[in-house]
């Protein structure tokens, strides 16, 4: 008899049930760790998957684990062992955080869901895929350095660059303008549930998601 869930709607307090599922999965949160650059574009990551822990039940708190270069949560929704970690190795060197935890639990990168910036798309979209280039994302190039490149990204745009001339490094560090911030809970919900969808799928579809209404 295959396996039987029932997929819950995200909410505020979001619980997750499943039967029949023997895996763990990992979670990764994309930013850097000073508190500086807290709702900064380049720690949007790290927002949706702070989302993530603070309204899932199941989800243990963050635990500083230095062996793993990352502050850990961890929770069990029935037979699934989630994993959720944000590197405090800064975004360069991301995927040393990454291939720590998952050699530790034995997690492939086909079990691996990393959740981070990309200038390329526009503030609104979310872009899911497997694979793929870094398209000049350092965290990513880091993690495809350290595990190779088949793990699933869920790319949450934060372009186009405002002034156009402005460097890039420097736009990413800035903090999310009045606009984009009234919009964060709508890109949590919308992040929250492709989580869910991942946990109980099994798999991430190549889509497009907006989140603004």
């Amino acid at each position: 008899m295959g396996w039987l869930q029932r997929r819950p709607q995200v909410t505020d307090n979001a619980s997750f049930y499943t039967i029949g599922l023997n895996k763990t999965i990992l979670l990764v949160g994309l930013g850097n760790p000073e508190t500086k650059y807290d709702l900064t574009r380049h720690n949007i990551g790290f927002y949706c998957i702070d989302e993530f822990v603070e309204k899932t039940d199941e989800m243990s708190g963050w635990i500083l684990k230095k062996n793993f270069k990352a502050h850990v949560s961890e929770g069990s929704m029935n037979a699934t062992k989630v994993i959720a970690i944000k590197p405090t190795t800064y975004m360069n060197l991301s995927g040393e955080a990454v291939l720590e935890v998952s050699q530790f639990y034995h997690i492939s990168p086909e079990h691996i869901l990393v959740i981070h910036d990309d200038l390329d798309i526009n503030f609104g979209q979310i872009r899911l895929r497997i694979g793929g280039s870094s398209g000049g994302h350092n965290g990513i190039k880091s993690i495809s350095k350290a595990i190779g490149e088949n793990y699933g990204r869920v790319r949450i745009g934060i372009g186009p660059k405002s002034p156009e001339q402005i460097p890039s490094e420097d736009f990413v560090l800035q903090k999310f303008n009045k606009t984009e911030l009234s919009e964060l809970n709508n890109l949590s919900r919308e992040t929250l549930s492709i989580i869910s969808e991942y946990i109980f799928g099994g798999s991430l579809p190549q889509d497009t998601r907006s989140f603004l209404i």
